[in-house]
């Protein structure tokens, strides 16, 4: 799937990914350019990163975004199954209108409102130390 808003080409904007961790409790990440199998990783790698402590919320501001492909719809499949896991739950803002069909056509949208599984602390995932 490769969907692009205004008719533009593909991977023609670098990503931008700038992290604001202030509040260790919902870490924002603000996402803008193109999130595309060539620029996905490093947005990966950051929400990876976060999600190792835990947070009851993993923020993403998608206000910048101006592409999106299959890769980087996986990764925020990837944010959602790990938040699942780990008992943080993922939100969405600024989503563009692009986004958001592309999330209600291909159900992203009902697996982001499910609700949060009861994680103990006995099933959470080992953090390092």
């Amino acid at each position: 799937m490769s969907v692009a808003s205004h008719g533009r080409n593909a991977e023609t904007t670098p990503l931008s990914i700038s992290i604001d961790d202030s509040d260790p409790a919902a870490p924002l990440l603000r996402v803008g350019g193109d999130l595309a199998f060539t620029t996905a990783a490093p947005l990966r790698a950051a929400v990876d990163r976060l999600l190792v402590a835990g947070p009851p919320a993993l923020l993403f501001d998608f206000g910048g975004l101006l592409f999106i492909d299959s890769t980087g719809l996986s990764v925020i499949v990837h944010a959602w199954r790990e938040g699942q896991q780990r008992g943080t739950r993922v939100v969405l803002r600024e989503t563009p209108r692009f986004l958001t069909t592309i999330l209600d056509m291909t159900g992203v949208t009902g697996l982001l409102a499910r609700p949060l599984p009861v994680v103990t602390p006995a099933a959470r995932p080992a953090t390092p130390a």
